[in-house]
């Protein structure tokens, strides 16, 4: 197992992007999810929504209608890890390709996120997440 693998504790949470967040809570609702926080930033909406130790993260842009619109539409897998620095550290040393020139933090969750994005091989992006 080498350095970054034995950082990642397990999926934090899957990325869904909606045009329409209020269907989108209500469709997931009606499938048992909660919603566990939600967060309006100024160019967003947000909620994560939670059932079984599944979390979606779903976000509306207040900006455009971003959400891909076809099969398949998910935008981001979050890795959860218990050292965002060391984390990120390790990944700068295998060399990934990185989307973010930093770690990005949050408001979400009672303390926040700490968080970096990569790109995998298939343009898809990977996100390596610390909620605080």
């Amino acid at each position: 197992m080498n350095a970054i693998a034995a950082r990642i504790t397990g999926i934090q949470h899957i990325g869904l992007p909606t045009n329409d967040i209020e269907a989108t809570i209500a469709f997931y609702k009606t499938l048992g999810f909660e919603v566990a926080s939600t967060c309006d930033l100024p160019t967003d909406k947000v909620a994560f929504l939670t059932l079984k130790g599944i979390c979606i993260e779903t976000y509306q842009s207040l900006t455009c209608d971003c959400a891909k619109g076809f099969d398949g539409a998910i935008d981001h897998i979050c890795l959860d890890v218990d050292d965002i620095e060391k984390t990120w550290e390790e990944a700068k040393a295998l060399g990934l390709n990185f989307i973010d020139t930093e770690i990005n933090f949050l408001p979400f969750w009672a303390n926040g996120v700490r968080f970096f994005n990569v790109l995998g091989p298939n343009d898809e992006k990977v996100e390596f997440g610390q909620i605080l």
